[in-house]
């Protein structure tokens, strides 16, 4: 087994790997209602894609995280699920997860508890049937719910993720909060990023989460601890509600001196940071040959590049996005 370490001396063991670029959803801080979607042609096969993340197994990886758009749109993509949870079985990895906005759920979960998946994050901005539809524009709330229950009657771990949106839901991120500690789910508040043109100001939408925090502290009582699941959360216990809270902070916090994370694409793009357009190409060497010499050549060169840090900066003089590509081609 290898091991991957980037120029500031941490040790890549996480991979992020978005298996589409396409969602159900149109999320209003993360796409434009009229997407251009990268042709299926562009796209690695679910077998190349496999192919990609066991080689990054075999070089130290021990966490995966399947994301989109959403997973679980992708055709057949039950049959990359299955096939990487080998890994967990011989114990090359510790946990293979994904991402979702839970329309699929209901159809996936027990299939996904039976691959070995054992804890899943589920993307979810209001509890609002209304607001939901605003702010998702196609989505439907009670389809999420459904897959949420069938989720834990499946006996998967659910972690939700919050955007706070100023104007949007910071008037209720105390009754998401209630709601999931209530639920036994954890909540991650999450700061609005700016990747990718979309239709709003972004500028309009940035709540910094030190505020969010300081307006909870109000009603509970937050006690910081050291809690983490190898992403990019700093952790709080809430007395009040027993439950976990996280706050994912790229703009007023940063948490870049810890990041032991790559990102994959759909199409074979390694992103050696999610702030940083810097990326190596990994579809050319992986068709270039069956044997993974190449391969195993581009990802140590791309890791040798890895930045310190991102570039991210929210301004109402800099109303261009830091990072041009949307957050669903990189993967949440």
């Amino acid at each position: 087994m290898g091991s991957m370490v980037d120029p500031f001396g941490r040790q890549i063991e996480y991979l992020r790997v978005s298996v589409t670029d396409r969602c159900d959803f149109r999320c209003t801080y993360c796409m434009a209602e009229d997407m251009t979607f990268l042709p299926k042609r562009d796209l690695l096969s679910l077998e190349e894609l496999d192919r990609l993340c066991t080689a990054f197994v075999e070089k130290g990886v021990r966490k995966l995280r399947l994301t989109g758009g959403e997973p679980l749109v992708r055709k057949n993509v039950m049959h990359l699920i299955r096939g990487l949870g080998r890994h967990l079985e011989t114990g090359a990895l510790d946990e293979l997860t994904l991402t979702t906005n839970g329309s699929q759920l209901a159809r996936f979960a027990d299939e996904l508890a039976d691959c070995g998946v054992r804890r899943i994050n589920v993307s979810l901005d209001t509890l609002d049937p209304e607001k939901f539809r605003t702010i998702t524009r196609w989505g439907n709330l009670a389809k999420v719910n459904a897959g949420l229950d069938a989720a834990q009657r499946a006996g998967l771990k659910i972690k939700i993720n919050t955007v706070a949106l100023k104007g949007f839901n910071e008037d209720e991120i105390s009754d998401i909060m209630r709601w999931a500690h209530g639920r036994s789910m954890d909540l991650t508040l999450i700061e609005t990023m700016p990747m990718g043109e979309i239709d709003a100001d972004r500028t309009d939408q940035y709540l910094p989460l030190s505020l969010m925090r300081a307006q909870l502290e109000r009603q509970f009582t937050l006690t910081d601890i050291p809690y983490k699941t190898g992403g990019p959360a700093r952790y709080v216990d809430v007395a009040e509600t027993g439950g976990r809270l996280g706050f994912i902070t790229p703009m007023t916090h940063n948490f870049c001196e810890s990041c032991n994370r790559v990102r994959l694409t759909c199409t074979g793009t390694l992103y050696m940071c999610l702030g940083q357009e810097d990326a190596a190409d990994l579809r050319a060497p992986l068709r270039a040959s069956e044997g993974d010499v190449l391969l195993d050549r581009a990802i140590d060169e791309a890791i040798s590049r890895k930045p310190k840090g991102h570039d991210f900066i929210i301004d109402r003089r800099t109303s261009r996005p830091s990072v041009s590509r949307h957050m669903s081609v990189t993967g949440g």
